[in-house]
């Protein structure tokens, strides 16, 4: 059925073009057009800009088109119609995506793990939501990380890029290790093994190990980042030597979920170190701070206060 449509759309556009068709079919060809650029459902986080790909779409009709004039009243919605098309014959990947069925992965006060159908295995930390198909059939493998952090152990699959929607950012790999940390201030891409490409709608860059993607302000920046950040420390014990009490923070927040608020007047730079087992809980973690600094934690859901 899909094809048929495909063919005719086809045919009547080219006599169309060539000044062929009757008024009654210019009225069919032009209905059409409107009816399907109306209903048209479009995936911005998935797809982009769908002002950008129809401006694209539009232009190039009107480069390869000689007769300007006579398309261009309603080429806007060929282009809305072109795009219909694609989506409904499965050009564009992520019309597969959205068909596969969806399933939420969500942790409550601990880390937990997850391993897809492909053999990718997501760590995710306290308070986290991951969304995945059940079977990847598409020609990606996409996923969608909607709350929290995690680290991602993605099996390598070149034919099948590996894709993550995290806020305003994609992540996209073929098989390596990696995490992500998502809030509703910023994106973070901390990559351990492999090479990543992080992107957003206006631009993109590629990671190395030991080397970290923000996205904050509307703005992607890529640097080099502490060695620790790149340990798996959702499966892995990590011991930290010497470190400044924030950047320990820091961890601790990407670990378990939660986010720290200082009481007015608490030092967070002098160096301690601490051993942070895999299994080990947030309690426990605080208590050797604790007894270190004589700092003060109390926990509240997802915010831990300091003073």
């Amino acid at each position: 059925m899909m094809r048929k449509l495909k063919h005719s759309l086809e045919y009547f556009t080219n006599k169309s073009l060539n000044k062929k068709t009757s008024p009654a079919e210019e009225d069919v060809l032009d209905s059409f057009a409107k009816a399907e650029y109306e209903a048209a459902f479009w995936h911005e986080d998935k797809m982009g800009s769908s002002i950008i790909v129809r401006q694209t779409i539009y232009e190039n009709i009107l480069h390869k088109t000689e007769h300007k004039s006579s398309w261009k009243s309603y080429a806007i919605y060929a282009a809305a119609a072109s795009i219909a098309v694609l989506l409904g014959i499965g050009f564009y990947n992520s019309t597969t995506t959205i068909s596969e069925e969806q399933k939420l992965f969500t942790t409550s006060n601990s880390s937990q793990s997850i391993q897809l159908s492909d053999g990718s295995i997501i760590h995710l930390s306290a308070h986290s939501t991951l969304q995945y198909p059940e079977n990847f059939t598409a020609l990606e493998r996409n996923v969608s990380l909607l709350k929290g952090n995690a680290f991602f152990e993605v099996a390598k699959d070149s034919v099948h890029p590996f894709i993550i929607s995290s806020g305003k950012i994609k992540t996209k790999v073929i098989g390596t290790s990696f995490h992500i940390q998502l809030s509703k201030n910023r994106a973070i891409v901390m990559v351990r093994t492999g090479k990543v490409e992080v992107s957003t709608n206006k631009q993109s860059v590629q990671l190395t190990p030991n080397q970290e993607a923000v996205f904050s302000n509307d703005a992607l920046s890529k640097k080099t980042m502490d060695a620790i950040f790149a340990t798996n420390w959702y499966a892995e014990d990590v011991t930290v030597n010497q470190m400044k009490l924030s950047k320990v923070i820091e961890l601790i927040e990407y670990k378990y979920g939660v986010t720290f608020q200082y009481i007015k007047g608490v030092n967070g730079e002098g160096p301690l170190t601490v051993f942070i087992a895999k299994d080990a809980s947030l309690d426990s973690v605080l208590q050797q701070i604790n007894y270190i600094t004589n700092l003060k934690f109390s926990v509240y859901g997802e915010t831990v206060k300091v003073e």
